[in-house]
Order: structure tokens, then sequence, then C-alpha cells
């Protein structure tokens, strides 16, 4: 007689555009694979940009050292690891729109389905900087200026809360490394 591991449902993970994945970096496409991961886990609906910022903190050594030191960093991921278990329960069930994009993506190369309308909109907005950079890939730093630039988006509400000023931030990945 043989042992069955008995058959979990899982939701399925959220998916963004082919296209749009093929323009990361490996290191980038790791940071949305943990994203993704992260919001099944959590029990989201959708990738969010606190998601990414945890993913992003968690594997871009580029991105850590972007922080203003190991007591800042350590806040951050603090917060994003409350959101886990409890912090972030708020947000569940809701979607994160900063106001970035329209809710209701019109535009064919909008928002995929499984990504907040801010997340999306980071994204989109970290391959416009490789590309303004002469780039064809986005990196981490790219999508952390672009999520520092969206003052009301769910990963800035995390970053104000562990007293980080993602304006200053984001100038900082501007000065240090030519990230417009």
């Amino acid at each position: 007689m043989q042992n069955r591991t008995p058959r979990i449902p899982q939701q399925p993970a959220p998916n963004h555009r082919a296209e749009a994945d093929a323009e990361l970096t490996d290191e980038l496409a790791a940071v949305v694979t943990g994203a993704r991961r992260r919001a099944l886990r959590d029990g989201d609906q959708q990738i969010d940009t606190a998601h990414l910022l945890h993913s992003l903190i968690e594997s871009d050594p580029a991105v850590r050292t972007a922080f203003d030191g190991g007591p800042q960093l350590a806040r951050v991921l603090g917060y994003l690891v409350q959101r886990s278990i409890g912090y972030g329960l708020r947000w569940q069930g809701a979607i994160e729109d900063s106001g970035a994009i329209p809710v209701v993506p019109a535009a064919p190369n909008a928002v995929a389905e499984g990504w907040s309308p801010a997340a999306g909109s980071a994204m989109e907005d970290a391959h416009r900087r490789a590309r303004l950079l002469g780039r064809e890939r986005a990196c981490g730093l790219d999508l952390l200026a672009a999520l520092a630039a969206d003052p009301r988006c769910r990963a800035v509400e995390v970053l104000e809360r562990a007293g980080v000023d993602a304006g200053l931030l984001a100038d900082r990945i501007v000065d240090t490394s030519g990230h417009e």
C-alpha cells in the first residue's frame, strides 16, 4: 500500500505578461517569482508593491545597500514580516491602487491579471527606467526607484512606517546609480 501525499488545492500563481518577464534580469525575475509566492502564501489576490519590496530586499544585495544602514533595513523588514501576521490584513481583499494607472486597464499593454495596478505600474516604470539608461532589462534598483517614487503605494507606506523617507531613497538611487 502506498502512502499518498494529500493534494492541497492552491490558487494559481498570479501571472504577469510574458514579454515583460523577458525584459527582467535573472535577479529581478527571481524577485517577481518571490513576490508571486508571497502573494499566494498570504492569500492575496494580487501581487502588490509591498510583496515586491519584500522580495527585492530579501534577494537583491544592491537594493539592500540603497538603504541608510542596517538598522533602517531591519525596521523595514520588520514591518514587512508583520504584514503576514496582522499588519497587512487590512489590505487583504482590497485592490492596491495608487492612482498611477486606471484600476480597469484599457490599454493593450496594461497591467496583467494578478497584479495590483500600483505594482504593475512600478514594473512598467522600472522597464522604462532601464530603457532610458540604454539597458534592455530592468534590475532591482530600477524597481526600487519606481516603488519609492509612488507616494501612495503600499511599499511607500511600509517604508514610511519604518522611518524611511521614500523620496530621499529614490533620490539616493538616482544620485548613486544614474537611475532616473
